[in-house]
């Protein structure tokens, strides 16, 4: 499994083109060589492509807004065949009913937008937070109801160990559950007072992680860590490269 740098974490310092060609070369320096491009300035996919070129970087995944995904389907595809990444995700849904983002209106709308996906040759990634914990009428989670109802081959999820914890899950657990639909996951450790902490600097059980990653096929592991508590993100993604490392990843 690889690992990688998540830019959500980075998203204050990528609001401008040159900041956010500053930061990939800095992640570089770090020593991660994969990356997930999300919450950033808006960019051309031949910038990008060429930037991450010029840092030896590789974009696995994204995080697309749903409007953007729904509304220009096919743009988003040719714009990840430019800069060479497979995996096409959706960051959030609230599946709230009352604000008209329900659950059916999530299969509505995504499906077909992961079929175009799959017959284009890419991969429609989901990525949890803790509402996909809520239980739906029949007593289980909106989580287990997707994996049904999303077929393995459209849609795959981005698990994020924090978020699991914190909607009362077990992370590695649900890698086992999602086993072979996970390429990527997202790695974010669960301190004391539910924070947010540097990998290592928590109590999630990464071990457990680690173990059903790679039994569940995962390719991709990549670091975020949404509030950095007022440490510099740069800093907290150097100590979580370090974990990772100590750890026998690269």
């Amino acid at each position: 499994m690889r690992i990688g740098a998540q830019f959500y974490t980075l998203r204050e310092h990528c609001k401008t083109h040159d900041d956010f060609a500053l930061s990939l070369r800095r992640v570089a320096d770090i020593g991660y060589r994969t990356v997930q491009i999300s919450g950033t300035c808006d960019y051309p996919a031949d910038w990008l492509r060429d930037e991450l070129a010029r840092n030896g970087l590789s974009c696995v995944l994204t995080h697309i807004p749903a409007a953007r995904l729904t509304g220009k389907t096919e743009q988003v595809i040719a714009d990840h065949r430019v800069f060479g990444c497979q995996h096409i995700g959706l960051g959030w849904w609230g599946f709230n009913e009352e604000e008209g983002i329900g659950y059916k209106t999530f299969l509505e709308r995504f499906t077909p937008v992961a079929e175009h996906i799959r017959d284009a040759g890419a991969y429609f990634m989901y990525h949890n937070h803790d509402q996909e914990f809520r239980h739906m009428a029949d007593g289980r989670p909106i989580l287990a109801h997707l994996a049904e109802d999303m077929a393995p081959d459209l849609m795959g999820f981005t698990i994020d160990t924090f978020w699991v914890q914190a909607g009362g899950g077990d992370p590695a657990q649900w890698l086992e559950t999602l086993a072979g639909r996970i390429p990527c996951i997202h790695l974010k450790d669960y301190a004391y007072g539910r924070k947010m902490a540097v990998l290592g600097e928590g109590n999630i059980n990464f071990d457990r992680v680690f173990e059903a990653a790679e039994a569940g096929g995962t390719r991709y592991m990549l670091v975020e860590q949404d509030d950095c508590g007022g440490e510099d993100p740069f800093e907290c993604l150097r100590r979580s490269y370090l974990y990772l490392k100590a750890n026998g990843f690269e």
